[in-house]
């Protein structure tokens, strides 16, 4: 018997991946003792330049994964490459946590920080250099390069707003 994988679930998502890149716990103290709840924050891409966020709060560990998973998967957007590097240099902030990303020639690889590094990677860039100003939470650093990243254009969209 062969497999169906023409299903509405596997068929939009089948060469997607999904990275954990930050959980966090928290604990409420009540009468029998602590209760505990998880954040987390996950990372979905094709590494071909679609890439998505989602951060999803559950009370157990497995939960929050799937909702967050789930939301990355709604938000999947598209960004200019040039090559294997960003088109132009950008400096993007968000609450406090600012973010400068300069293209690179071949070969110098993706030298950014760790949550940036991941979202960089999973969209598919390969020579970039990144530089986290500011806030190291792990939740801003993402925005900041989402942001980063919606705020680049490629030569020919340039080209238009000039009108040449």
């Amino acid at each position: 018997m062969a497999k169906h994988s023409d299903t509405k679930k596997d068929k939009p998502n089948s060469d997607l991946t999904e990275k954990v890149l930050h959980i966090n716990r928290c604990s409420k103290v009540v009468k029998g003792g602590r209760k505990f709840s998880f954040s987390a924050l996950i990372l979905v891409g094709d590494g071909k330049g679609r890439i998505g966020f989602g951060f999803a709060k559950a009370n157990e560990l497995t939960d929050a994964i799937r909702k967050g998973g789930e939301s990355a998967r709604k938000q999947l957007t598209s960004y200019p490459r040039e090559g294997d590097t960003i088109p132009h240099e950008v400096l993007a902030s968000w609450d406090g946590a600012d973010l400068l990303l300069k293209p690179a020639p071949d070969g110098a690889g993706v030298i950014a920080g760790s949550k940036v590094r991941s979202v960089l990677e999973m969209a598919g860039i390969k020579n970039v250099m990144a530089k986290s100003l500011g806030s190291s939470n792990p939740i801003n650093q993402v925005k900041a390069t989402f942001k980063a990243l919606s705020m680049l254009r490629s030569r020919e969209e340039i080209r238009m707003t000039r009108g040449r």
